[in-house]
């Protein structure tokens, strides 16, 4: 027996090779020797003979012929094995090879790891290279064509030879020579194998292999050296892409803003609802809130606190309101498209009669501040801020700011907008919608289908069940709207849609008297349902702070304090404002006297008035709000309302600090350091933005040298004034006398002229008198 060259045997999972690429893994430095390993460890201890390379090569072999198998050297990224044979001397390989060939076909072995797949054998013709490099099959054979020694030459080999030479290993799908002109070195050939099986029968078999000159290697002969290449992958799709970014970028954004619709819309609606009915908050659970009562039980039982003193002085005030509270629920309990407005200054309780008294113990309430919402700076902050107010997460308010550097890149590019960026219209225009679907969700959740008006739709149903509706409470309704009205412009008309579908029942707290225009706009055909809160009678405040006082103490007030009998001239001068009461009582509980309080009071109030619209006045306020008023106007106000508790609208009007203009008037309403008192449907009056206010007023008239200087600042822009009338009519004058001849008909314009200069020159005159001692005393005292 002698042994006989190679035959290349399919024996391997071709389609697993792509595990042998895992070389940077420390553990799989020799991937293909570890698979060995776990062939051989599998063969040993699991005995299966399926998994032995030796064991299929000698099923592979007829029994007609004496055969051996010497040694197998597996190739497993290429999915077969080298078969060394030992063959009795008188048969030839070619021989041996058509047996082979002959035999497979009959018997038809099937490979271990796939049924469906017969086993093929082929002579090695020529010198194998046996290497491990990242060079992995493919359809695709490159042949080139090397001499046999240095300095011989190779032949190129035409298709009909390759032809002849490799289609004995598979089908040829196409043969292609190296391109014409080409000065590529070494001279080549690409052939195209239908299968990547038999490309690796024949880079296999062939490589290596010296054709002779009698076949067309040349003189020399030629060795033929294989080489798999890897077929370039087709890049349609993602040149088209590349190419039309027209196209691909909007219909990506639409894609993105679908999937982000369908997979979070849902989860912000559910996270709405559970803000909407107070799921997660604590306080709402019943087992806290009776652990909760218990402790503060005990705690009042120890401490000998019978009364919380703030709800037993609130308690005077709801007793006082208890129509308005009544009018509320009842107005909730009704079936009208229309908003329900509570005004009233600042410190009146809106908030505490809405949501503490009216709306106590209702189901499904959603508290709306649009304070933080309208403070809020950038598009971003305000989002957020909104997203807070009614539980709208998740929320990825930084990619607006993201998008829209995207988009900006995009237009520069491609010269449009690709509408990834969205505005603050669009995005608030969103929290609202998703806001408006859980309310909705809510008010059906209790509707069942035994119901006896289950035949209604959704709408009708809600129609006809008020009581079922969620109630929305939109808090600080136009706070700084002079800076921008695009948030209240929202709010109001995501509302009149919650009123109209009969979604939800709408509640806004204003302090802004003139709250009506901007609700137009959203309801211009329906009559709004208002309570108006003022300030408490001198009896109710009364009660209030001696409530407040007796919660601390089971005794009443007047047997332990026996300062309380100025508590009557002590409210008279506060008046009935609930958070200057609230803080007199406060400042009593410290131990302070009543009057003293009061005087506290009065001092802070008065500082207040100083910085807020005198001292620290600019065109431009901390937040960015424009404020229309001068200080000289503002101290005018000061000055007239100390000594009078109201003022004329229009008389004021008449000054010529205020030029006949209400602009500032209404600003200073505003920033509530006054009131406008309407009457039929016009202003027709002036009174301090609080009770308080009136005797702060008196107390900084009082200051000689504050007043003195503002009132010479007032003296000085009224001389300006006169001065321009005064230059102006001049001018008239200078011009009617250089007229020819002198016309009778300009004597009465010239005699009106003179009588004007003359009257605003006494003004002048005496307004500098007085300028001279006020002055004098700025001059003296400090």
């Amino acid at each position: 027996m002698l042994p006989d060259p190679n035959r290349g045997i399919d024996i391997f999972p071709l389609r697993l090779s792509f595990l042998l690429s895992v070389v940077n893994i420390p553990l799989f430095s020799d991937p293909e020797k570890v698979l060995r390993k776990i062939l051989k460890q599998v063969h040993d201890e699991q005995r299966i003979p399926a998994a032995d390379p030796i064991n299929i090569a000698q099923r592979a072999l007829p029994d007609s012929i004496s055969l051996q198998v010497k040694r197998i050297i597996p190739r497993l990224k290429e999915g077969g094995a080298y078969a060394k044979l030992l063959h009795d001397p008188k048969i030839s390989p070619s021989e041996i090879e058509s047996a082979l060939q002959e035999y497979l076909e009959k018997t038809s072995p099937k490979p271990w790891f796939n049924p469906f797949r017969s086993i093929d054998s082929h002579l090695v013709r020529g010198r194998p290279w046996l290497e491990d490099l990242q060079r992995y099959p493919s359809q695709r054979l490159r042949v080139e064509f090397l001499p046999t020694r240095p300095g011989s030459e190779a032949a190129e080999l035409p298709e009909e030879a390759l032809y002849t030479l490799f289609r004995t290993y598979g089908k040829l799908g196409d043969i292609k020579p190296m391109p014409a002109g080409s000065k590529d070195v070494p001279k080549y050939a690409t052939l195209y194998y239908g299968n990547v099986k038999d490309a690796i029968m024949a880079k296999n078999c062939m490589h290596g292999f010296v054709l002779p000159e009698s076949e067309g290697g040349g003189k020399d002969g030629t060795v033929l050296k294989m080489v798999f290449e890897q077929r370039a992958r087709a890049r349609f799709l993602r040149d088209w892409v590349m190419n039309h970014p027209r196209i691909v970028i909007p219909v990506v954004a639409a894609l993105v803003a679908s999937i982000t619709v369908a997979v979070f819309d849902p989860v912000r609606t559910y996270f709405i609802k559970t803000h909407i009915n107070h799921t997660f908050h604590i306080t709402e659970n019943r087992v806290y809130s009776w652990f909760r009562s218990q402790l503060t039980r005990a705690n009042e039982m120890l401490s000998f606190k019978w009364h919380d003193g703030e709800n037993a002085g609130l308690s005077a005030v709801w007793d006082d309101r208890r129509g308005d509270i009544e009018q509320i629920r009842t107005w909730l309990m009704e079936t009208a498209d229309t908003f329900i407005v509570v005004q009233g200054p600042r410190g009146s309780g809106k908030r505490e009669l809405v949501l503490d008294e009216a709306l106590k113990g209702r189901r499904n309430t959603l508290h709306i501040d649009c304070k933080p919402i309208q403070e809020a700076r950038g598009d971003s902050s305000t989002i957020s801020a909104a997203a807070r107010e009614v539980g709208y997460k998740p929320i990825f308010s930084w990619m607006n700011t993201f998008s829209s550097m995207v988009d900006l890149a995009a237009q520069g590019t491609i010269g449009t907008k690709t509408g990834f960026s969205e505005t603050l219209d669009t995005q608030l225009q969103k929290i609202w919608q998703n806001t408006t679907n859980a309310l909705k969700e809510l008010a059906l959740e209790d509707r069942k289908k035994d119901d006896k008006d289950s035949e209604l739709g959704d709408d009708e149903y809600l129609e006809a069940h008020p009581e079922k509706r969620p109630v929305v409470v939109i808090d600080n309704f136009l706070h700084k709207s002079q800076e921008s009205s695009l948030v209240y412009d929202k709010i109001s008309e995501w509302a009149a849609g919650l009123t109209t579908g009969n979604v939800a029942h709408v509640i806004f707290l204003t302090n802004d008297v003139s709250y009506s225009k901007s609700l137009s706009k959203a309801l211009p055909d329906r009559v709004f349902r208002q309570i108006s809160l003022g300030d408490c009678s001198p009896e109710v405040a009364k009660r209030f702070v001696i409530n407040h006082l007796k919660g601390e103490s089971k005794s009443l007030p007047s047997e332990i304090r026996k300062d309380l009998g100025e508590l009557d001239g002590c409210i008279e001068i506060l008046g009935g404002r609930l958070t200057d009461l609230e803080a007199l009582a406060r400042r009593v509980q410290m131990g302070e006297s009543p009057s003293k309080a009061v005087r506290q009071i009065i001092d802070q109030s008065a500082s207040e008035i100083l910085k807020m619209y005198i001292l620290d006045i600019s065109t431009s306020s901390n937040n960015g709000a424009t404020r229309s008023w001068t200080p000289e106007q503002a101290w005018l106000l000061i000055k007239s309302l100390a000594s009078t508790p109201s003022l004329r609208y229009n008389e004021l009007l008449l000054s010529d600090i205020f030029k006949s203009s209400d602009g500032a008037l209404l600003a200073l309403e505003q920033f509530e350091l006054i009131t406008i008192v309407s009457q039929n449907g016009r202003p027709h009056s002036i009174k301090p933005g609080k009770p308080v206010y009136q005797a702060a007023f008196k107390q900084l008239v009082v200051d000689r040298v504050l007043k003195a200087r503002l009132d010479l600042a007032v003296l000085t822009q009224l001389i300006g004034i006169e001065s321009k009338a005064i230059d102006k009519a001049e001018a008239e004058l200078t011009l009617l006398g250089g007229l020819p001849g002198q016309p009778s008909g300009v004597k009465s314009r010239v005699t009106w002229l003179l009588g004007k200069l003359q009257a605003s020159q006494s003004k002048v005159e005496g307004w500098e008198k007085e300028g001279k001692a006020l002055k004098d005393v700025l001059a003296k005292e400090y």
